[in-house]
């Protein structure tokens, strides 16, 4: 009887050694290149220069604050929801284009929000806004 002998088996393994360097070596080139894209679409603008002589002060809005008792504030000062109207349209006599805020505490009724803002447009207020507080501020 004829005798084979028996070849050793070859074990395959992957070496991760350059297959890790060629991954590194592409997550190198794509964040150098990303940083050198332009973001913007390229359309060549010519901008015009600033021609002020200074920063201009921003003025203080007129603030009303409607807190969860129901109590309305305009400008600290307590006020009534009769006199609210004209208490604006006083306010905004000389500046009509002032900016209102609105300061609501999260427990007041929607009614009395949409209430407050309805007031407000009809007393002339063009730019109205809604303050809210993130959920850090409130802790």
């Amino acid at each position: 009887m004829i005798e084979f002998t028996r070849r050793k088996r070859v074990e395959s393994s992957l070496n991760m050694a350059p297959l890790i360097d060629i991954v590194f070596l592409l997550l190198i080139f794509f964040l150098l290149t990303s940083t050198f894209m332009r973001l913007d679409p390229g359309l060549e603008v010519n901008l015009p220069e600033a021609r002020s002589s200074g920063i201009q002060e921003a003025e203080e809005p007129i603030v009303i604050y409607l807190t969860k008792e129901h109590q309305l504030y305009l400008n600290i000062e307590p006020v009534s929801w009769e006199d609210l109207k004209t208490r604006l349209q006083e306010s905004l006599a000389d500046k009509p284009n002032k900016a209102v805020v609105l300061k609501a505490d999260a427990g007041v009724p929607f009614g009395l929000f949409v209430k407050t803002m309805d007031i407000s447009k009809q007393a002339g207020v063009l730019d109205l806004t809604v303050s809210t507080s993130t959920p850090w501020e409130i802790r």
